[in-house]
Formats: structure tokens, C-alpha cells, sequence
């Protein structure tokens, strides 16, 4: 596992150090989380590279335990002195905290599996002039429609360790890439994104000729009235929704706090038959994590099952409150802000897009969301501009591009009403996701471009 820069420093120097962490600690329980990585950038706009920029660092963070009363403190520096100073800022925060009741304890050790792997050394080791021969392809590719292209490409590489004071030593190394592109033509715009852990997957070539091919056709677009039509929603749109889904509501934090949609609602219908959700971070279609940011291991958890509401996700503080156990979702940091599913799935179907709009008479294909926000929490309105292609469907056919227009939906709703799911999914984010075509989308605005 190598990199440009160098080697990573290995599962025995941070477990060294974790351990050093923890044995400078005289609190009753302490978590140190340790990670070390690069991450290096290209940007590009106008079809040209104008930043190239590449970060090392290390984050040393310590959460100390006194009776009920939590501190948390972070540096960057993996010498003696600075973990020893630390831990003592950490010590010294907790006893000026106020006690939490509901704390019970930090979590103690499970095995942890690591079904496929997470570091690969062709994404480590990509380099500055890697990134701009991969601009390079997209550029070729706006340049055949004569557009100009913008966007980024990023790669990096992290190790981490969380280690605590009850036995938790979880260790695990991985890389990252992700690509994203606006390709610009007059006023015709198309957008493509990919995501993985090894860049060769990532088939820049593809999304490239995806977005071009877009922002050629949705040249000139025409005013449209809003209203409910039938869409088709491309899988960047669809994991904009499940991504909303679990800020509002996939938390045990939230369904203690009231105010979760799935709150009241375990074991009752909130969306259609068709629609099954999980979060599962050992599955290879996403980027696998084996444990979370307690060093708990990952557990599969099934949120909404044929449209029944089903779990939600547990770290150690909500697990404890109901006597339960962690489904390792915990997000690190402070411990406060509560679980998050980060690697979701919606259930694929066997429809492809092509056929989604075959099947329409009038609708509206959509290739993205942007400005999203939450409107109601409890009953999943959000709201939104549709993005970088919006086409007019009729009689089975894409037949010509139209202006943006504003959504104002109940995710939930929405769901309720999806007619055909696409058979192949795509990693988006935080969720692995397929194209939808939902009847009777409701959009309450129009817009000039």
C-alpha cells in the first residue's frame, strides 16, 4: 500500500500510538480515533485546469469519559506531546461539562468482518498527470459537441484507527475517488458523476459522453408550466431522496426525539410495496466501511421493508437508551449528533430507462436535483430545482428540452407512487441507488433558464 508521497505508516505504528493515547488518559473511559491521509484535487472550468492541489494531514481525537460528563478534543499531530495534550484538553473539557443521564458507556469490542477490499494502490497512486490526462477525456468529449466542461476529479488515501479504553482496536485502511462534471453548451447543460475506491472503476469515458450528449440536447430550452407529470428520475435525483430520508428520519436519535417520520410508524405501510430500503456498509457496490466511528463493526439494518417501516440505525448512546445494540452507525466527533446511515440501497426492479419512457405519455425526464432542502421533516416534503437536463416526455419520447422547474414533494409520497424501478443501480453519495419512474410529481414553480 504505497502512494506518490510515500507508505502508510501501518496498522502497528497507529495501533502504537492509540495505545500511547489511551495509557496517557486518567479518564474513566476514553476513545481515541486516529487517521492519516491525503487527499489531492483538480479542478477545471471553461475546459481548463485552474487548480491542482494535494493535502496531507493527521487527526488525533480524544473522547474522554468522567462519571456521565463527556469531553472531546482534536489536534493534528501524532507526537508524544501533542496525544498527551490532548487527552488532557479532552480531560479537562469533561469535567467542566454538565452530566449527560442517558450516557451509559462506550462500547466494547466485537469482531469485525472485512468481506472485499478497501484500499486500492491504482487509486493511491494516482497522480497530478493522471488527473489531468482524465480531464483531458472530458474535454475531448465537450469539445465534440462544442461545449466547455467543468467539474473535478478526486482521489486520496486515509488510514484510521479507534481505539478505546474497554478493549474496541479497529483498524482499516482505504481509498477513494470521485469525479464530477457540468458540461456546458450555449444553454444546454449535462451533468455525470461517479464515485469508487478504485479509480479504474470509475469509466471517466462513459459519464464524460453521458453529460456531453446531455448538454447538447437540452440546448434552448422552452418555458413549461409546473404541475403533477410523471417523471423519470435518473439515479443522482433518486439518491438525492433516500439521502433525505435518512437525515430525517433513520436515526434512533431522532425517532427518541419525536421527530422522525418513522416515528409512531414501525410496522405500518408509509410508501408503496415496491420500495425497500437497507443500509448495508459491507456491501462491495458501495464503499465498503467495516466499522463506524466507535470501532463498532457494521451491521445490515433493513429501514423500509415493501414499503413497511421497518429499524432504523443505533450507535452505542441510542442502542444503550433502549437496551439495545449498537447497528455500527455511529458517527464519531463528539458522539452527539447520534447515528447516520451513510450506505444505503434502494431495491433495483427490472425496468430500464429506456423503457420508463416508453411507457410514458407525458412527462418529464429529469437528470438531477439541486438546492435541495428539507421543507417538513415529519412528512418528508423537500424541495428543489431540477438540473443539467430537464426534457419534456411525450407519447413515448424525449421530444424536446425544457426550462428548470421547482418541486415541492413528500418523499414519502413520491415513493408511494413509483410505477417502474430501473434494474441497475449506481453509487451516488450515500446510497446505491437505481432510476425511478414515479406518477403524479409535483412541481410548483417555474424558472427562466
Amino acid at each position: 500500500m504505497t502512494n506518490g508521497n510515500g507508505k502508510l505508516l501501518g496498522q502497528e505504528r497507529l495501533q502504537e500510538l492509540a495505545q500511547k493515547a489511551l495509557s496517557f488518559s486518567s479518564a474513566d473511559q476514553t476513545q481515541v480515533t486516529i487517521g492519516i491521509g491525503q487527499n489531492s484535487l483538480t479542478r477545471f472550468a471553461g475546459s481548463i485546469i485552474h487548480q491542482n492541489v494535494a493535502e496531507r494531514d493527521a487527526t488525533v481525537a480524544v473522547r474522554a469519559i468522567i462519571g456521565k460528563k463527556i469531553g472531546f478534543a482534536v489536534g493534528n499531530s501524532i507526537s508524544d506531546e501533542a496525544i498527551k495534550a490532548t487527552v488532557e484538553k479532552a480531560i479537562e473539557f469533561a469535567r467542566h461539562q454538565q452530566e449527560n443521564p442517558d450516557f451509559v458507556s462506550l462500547p466494547k469490542p466485537k469482531p469485525i468482518q472485512k468481506p472485499v477490499p478497501t484500499f486500492f494502490d491504482s487509486t493511491a497512486e494516482f497522480s497530478a498527470d493522471d488527473r489531468a490526462a482524465a480531464v483531458e477525456k472530458i474535454v475531448k468529449a465537450a469539445d465534440k459537441v462544442n461545449a466547455h466542461a467543468a467539474g473535478s476529479l478526486s482521489t486520496g488515501y486515509s488510514e484510521h484507527i479507534i481505539a478505546n479504553s474497554l478493549g474496541i482496536n479497529a483498524y482499516d485502511a482505504d481509498t477513494s475517488s470521485t469525479f464530477t462534471t457540468v458540461i456546458t453548451a450555449d444553454t444546454g447543460f449535462g451533468y455525470a458523476q461517479r464515485i469508487s475506491s478504485d479509480i479504474t472503476k470509475l469509466d471517466i469515458d462513459k459519464a464524460a459522453d453521458e453529460a456531453a450528449k446531455t448538454a447538447d440536447r437540452s440546448r434552448n430550452p422552452e418555458p413549461f408550466e409546473p404541475g403533477e407529470y410523471d417523471v423519470v428520475l435518473t439515479p443522482y435525483c433518486v439518491e438525492d431522496m433516500v439521502s433525505f430520508l435518512s437525515w430525517m428520519g433513520f436515526s434512533a436519535l431522532a425517532v427518541q426525539e419525536g421527530r422522525s417520520f418513522m416515528s409512531g410508524k414501525f410496522g405500518q405501510k408509509i410508501c408503496g410495496d415496491n420500495i425497500t430500503i437497507w443500509d448495508d456498509g459491507l456491501d462491495p457496490r458501495t464503499n465498503v466501511r467495516p466499522f463506524d466511528g466507535e470501532g463498532f463493526p457494521k451491521q445490515k439494518v433493513e429501514l423500509i421493508k415493501n414499503g413497511v417501516a421497518n429499524a432504523v440505525v443505533y450507535d452505542s448512546y441510542t442502542a444503550y437508551k433502549e437496551g439495545k445494540e449498537s447497528t455500527g452507525h455511529a458517527m464519531g466527533g463528539t458522539g452527539t449528533q447520534g447515528p447516520y446511515a451513510t450506505n444505503m440501497f434502494l431495491a433495483p426492479g427490472n425496468a430500464t430507462v429506456e423503457e420508463m419512457i416508453a411507457s410514458t405519455d407525458r412527462g418529464i425526464f429529469v437528470t438531477r436535483f439541486n438546492y435541495t432542502n428539507i421543507v417538513h421533516p415529519l412528512l418528508t416534503i423537500f424541495t428543489g430545482l431540477t438540473r443539467d437536463g430537464t426534457f419534456l416526455i411525450e407519447n413515448g419520447k424525449i421530444t424536446k428540452p425544457i426550462r428548470n422547474l421547482r418541486f415541492t414533494e413528500s418523499i414519502l409520497d413520491a415513493f408511494s407512487n413509483v410505477e417502474m424501478i430501473g434494474k441497475d443501480l449506481m453509487l451516488c453519495g450515500a446510497a446505491t441507488v437505481p432510476a425511478l419512474k414515479i406518477k403524479n410529481f409535483r412541481f410548483t414553480g417555474a424558472t427562466e433558464f
